[in-house]
């Protein structure tokens, strides 16, 4: 019985030939779509591992700068502890804070206005969060954008794909098979770049959050030591 060899060098072949496809300059649309949603996906995962480290370092040296606070009994004791910790949004609102309360100490000797302080603290964890946020726009932009960016890169396959069967004048998945590969590429890389971002997005989120509730107890917690070194 005879042996029948299929031809191995077309199978590896295709792979490569459905990439200088993707890759052909002769079709500057399609081409300049899969190029933003490359440049997107790139785009978003710099965003997401220098956010991932920003809040990693943050939250550990809260953590750390919290427990030096809360055993401190005045000011002079803390003022080390914040130079340890330069990534603690911690030490931004303690900033804040303290350089109210030693304007007032030093004009009147006294505590004089307590809710200047509270402004003051306020204000410096505003100004965190914002520094925290930065740039997760960006992240939203990609979860959201880079689906249709890829649909519009799904319909232009589509669009290849008629145009070759029309040419081909019968039915063949040779002939609209570069196309449909366009498409199927343009909708998965599509999704590629979304997916991470939407995810991270809303993981960045919390932990965001987390730390502005976290100042805004740190704030409270501040203003008690006020009271027991000034009034107290």
């Amino acid at each position: 019985m005879p042996i029948v060899l299929l031809p191995a060098a077309a199978e590896t072949a295709a792979p490569s030939s459905v990439l200088t496809h993707i890759l052909d300059p002769s079709k500057p649309i399609a081409l300049l779509v899969m190029l933003i949603l490359v440049a997107a996906s790139l785009f978003s995962w710099a965003i997401v591992f220098n956010k991932w480290s920003r809040l990693k370092k943050a939250g550990a040296e809260n953590q750390k700068f919290l427990s030096i606070f809360r055993k401190a009994t005045g000011f002079d004791a803390i003022a080390a502890a914040c130079e340890q910790f330069p990534n603690a949004p911690l030490v931004a609102v303690y900033d804040s804070g303290y350089a109210e309360v030693d304007r007032q100490v030093r004009a009147r000797n006294r505590l004089t206005n307590r809710v200047a302080v509270e402004r003051s603290l306020q204000l410096g964890a505003n100004e965190e969060l914002s520094r925290l946020e930065r740039n997760m726009s960006w992240l939203a932009t990609v979860a959201s954008i880079t689906p249709f960016i890829g649909l519009f890169g799904t319909v232009l396959g589509i669009i290849d794909a008629f145009q070759a069967l029309t040419g081909a004048g019968a039915a063949s998945l040779r002939a609209v098979g570069p196309g449909i590969a366009d498409a199927l590429v343009a909708t998965a890389m599509g999704l590629f770049a979304a997916i991470p971002a939407a995810i991270f997005y809303n993981h960045f989120g919390h932990s965001i959050r987390e730390i502005g509730s976290r100042m805004d107890d740190f704030g409270l917690e501040f203003l008690n030591l006020v009271e027991r070194v000034y009034e107290g």
